[in-house]
């Protein structure tokens, strides 16, 4: 198995760095501001938690929890994991075999693209960076092979944050529809998008092959929990995921379940604060990069809490990412984080976060460092 460089770059810097820029969730929770959200009957549920296995699919009042997310699904229909990881794991171990082919678009979070290039030949289709990173569907049809089994998406993606045009993700259905492929969609980030009317359907509610990958710890902030799930109306489809799932964790944590179902029991409190850190966080953003124009290329995302700002500077992304975290402590996500085995990514851009809280004291940080090589601020 390859590396993941993601996360061998975040074991060397993620807790040592003074100031993490690049996180990929939003502002989290201790166990005890969850609880006062979500009062004491939460409270009791979780001390009088029996410490047994749980269920390979997930509690059922877990499920049931979950699945009031979506649209036309219900708690059979969703097949939980420890985080996202073993989801996207298990489903390409079970939708793929070495005869298949799957296209994934690029940028891309690495295991959307590693996983399968383990199984089966793969084909990058790249989403359009001078067009705002545009989903192109045309290019995904010419991709396409009589044994193309898989496409996977990621919207909003990480790490550009773009969303698709509602026409151009319906138009992807129906050509998924049309040739009898499944749509692996990583829907980790929705719910955070900025502009709520360009919030994409889930996928899992508009097409019976549609498998919708989700987690707790992104739009949530809740990543502690490691509970993730997939929600697929294909029942046969869950049962293998299922069956698959007794080869690796077999089932989940019985106190993450019980502060899973006390998160999503008030979701929509934990939402609206994570929405407003991130809309702050946006404005100055906003404010820092304009201050730096010879530097940066800025166009803040549609959706999510990350974004992939372009480096200008002569020294190259690489070398700003390594030498900011060298002598500030300010930890940034090059471009080479990002490369793909399957196409040419960019390689003059940086992953920065904006889903916590205590962004200032990183942005000033980065100030110092530009200011002590004698970048200007207009």
């Amino acid at each position: 198995m390859r590396d993941f460089a993601l996360e061998t770059h975040f074991a060397k810097w993620e807790f040592s760095a003074r100031h993490h820029m690049t996180a990929s969730d939003a502002e989290s929770l201790s166990v005890s501001e969850l609880l006062a959200m979500a009062g004491q009957g939460a409270r009791d549920d979780l001390m009088n938690c029996w410490l047994g296995y749980t269920e390979t699919r997930g509690a059922p009042d877990l499920r049931a929890a979950i699945a009031q997310t979506y649209d036309a699904c219900d708690a059979d229909d969703i097949q939980c994991f420890v985080g996202i990881e073993e989801g996207i794991y298990a489903a390409m171990r079970v939708m793929l075999t070495p005869a298949d082919h799957a296209i994934v678009i690029v940028p891309n979070y690495q295991a959307a693209e590693t996983l399968p290039l383990e199984i089966c030949e793969v084909t990058g289709v790249a989403l359009r960076e001078d067009d705002d990173w545009a989903l192109d569907v045309d290019a995904i049809k010419a991709a396409m092979r009589p044994n193309t089994r898989l496409v996977s998406i990621n919207f909003p993606n990480n790490p550009t944050g773009a969303i698709p045009t509602r026409a151009a993700f319906d138009a992807l259905v129906e050509l998924c529809r049309e040739r009898g492929v499944w749509l692996f969609s990583d829907e980790v980030y929705r719910l955070l998008e900025l502009d709520e009317s360009k919030r994409l359907p889930q996928v899992a509610d508009v097409y019976e092959r549609g498998l919708s990958v989700n987690v707790l710890s992104k739009t949530y902030g809740l990543p502690g929990l490691r509970v993730g799930w997939i929600a697929c109306r294909d029942r046969d489809m869950l049962n293998r995921l299922e069956r698959y799932r007794h080869y690796l964790s077999i089932c989940g944590s019985a106190p993450s379940e019980r502060l899973a179902v006390a998160a999503l029991s008030v979701r929509d409190r934990i939402l609206e604060r994570n929405r407003g850190i991130v809309r702050e966080n946006r404005r100055k953003l906003d404010a820092f990069f304009a201050d730096y124009p010879p530097l940066f290329e800025w166009h803040h995302p549609d959706g999510g809490c990350v974004a992939y700002p372009r480096y200008l500077g002569a020294d190259g992304v690489e070398a700003f990412c390594r030498d900011i975290v060298e002598t500030e402590g300010v930890l940034l996500l090059p471009a080479s984080i990002y490369r793909s085995e399957l196409i040419e990514a960019p390689t003059d851009r940086f992953r920065i976060g904006m889903g916590r809280k205590g962004i200032d004291a990183g942005l000033d940080a980065m100030r110092r460092f530009l200011d002590r090589r004698g970048n200007s601020i207009t």
